[in-house]
Formats: structure tokens, sequence, C-alpha cells
């Protein structure tokens, strides 16, 4: 009998070592991940500003805005959709060279209490014909495109799906 409790207190002790290393492991991971956001999903459950997460959509034609600041390193400021809701993004730094209006577009950042994305990166698709698989799948999901009918729509269409981002004013010298 003495040996079947030892063997059991054992066991107990292994699964509470192991648990509690998963715990450990689980928090060290929570605050790594990078959750991936449209702008509809934003408006309806807005994240924490210390949280940082991932926008996609469709940069909104004509919405683009460059400033020069002191240093030399523009302020840029567009709209991103998802075909249901638009929100305004600002970065201070130099676009990718594929940056385009009316393409899709992954923003690295925070949203902000006041209505904006301050993204710390931005990453523009590599051709015509890509497009990254949470926007297609973002975009797909909202019944605003579907591949089997051809290409995602083009810009100009987005500017007719979706009413202007509520805080649509350029920001000055946005950290």
């Amino acid at each position: 009998m003495r040996r079947k409790a030892g063997r059991f207190w054992l066991i107990i002790a292994c699964l509470s070592c192991f648990a509690g290393a998963v715990g450990l492991i689980m928090h060290a991971l929570s605050s790594t991940i990078i959750f991936f956001m449209t702008p509809a999903q934003i408006h309806a459950h807005p994240p924490s500003m210390h949280q940082t997460i991932r926008l996609g959509g469709m940069v909104v034609a004509g919405s683009l805005h460059n400033q020069p600041t002191q240093d030399g390193t523009p302020d840029a400021s567009f709209e991103v959709t998802d075909g249901q809701a638009a929100l305004r993004v600002s970065y201070h730094g130099i676009l990718p060279d594929l940056f385009r209006e009316g393409q899709s577009v992954v923003a690295l950042g925070y949203y902000q209490p006041s209505g904006y994305f301050l993204a710390s990166e931005v990453l523009a698709k590599h051709d015509e014909t890509y497009m990254p698989k949470e926007v297609a799948d973002a975009l797909q999901k909202t019944g605003k495109w579907d591949p089997r009918f051809g290409p995602p729509p083009d810009a100009a269409s987005w500017n007719r799906m979706t009413a202007p981002a509520k805080n649509s004013t350029t920001l000055k010298n946005t950290p």
C-alpha cells in the first residue's frame, strides 16, 4: 500500500511541475503574440493601447498624405479599409517602394484611444497579384471579395464601399 501511495504522489508532483512549466511558457509567449485585425474588428472591439497588433486591409485611394518633418523623415498618414470600416494610420518613416493607394497593406503598431493607428512598420505587397493571407481571409469573411470570381476589387471601388474614418484629419509630428 505504501508503494502505491508513493507512486501516486510522485505522479502528482511530476504533473504539477509539468503544469507549472506549461504555464510559464504560455505566460512568456503571451507577451510576444501579435494579433491580426481589420479596421472593422478594431472598431467593434478596440484593443488596449499597449497591445501590438497587425492591421491589414486596402489603402483607400486618395487618402495618402505625406508631410516633411524637422528631422527630414516624412510623416505619412493614410486610411486602411476592409470594405466595412476605415481606420486612419499614422506612420513616421519612409514608406516601402511598393506602397500604393488601392493596394493591400499590413501595418504593425498600436491603436490609439483617439481613434487612429500608430504604425511602427508598414509592409506592402510585392507584386500586382499578391495579397497577404490575413487580408484575403478578412475580405472573404466580410463578403467583399471571393477569389473564385477574379482578383480583388480595384481602388476606386473601395472608396464607394466605406465611409471616411471618424478622425480623418492629418496628424502632425506624431511620434
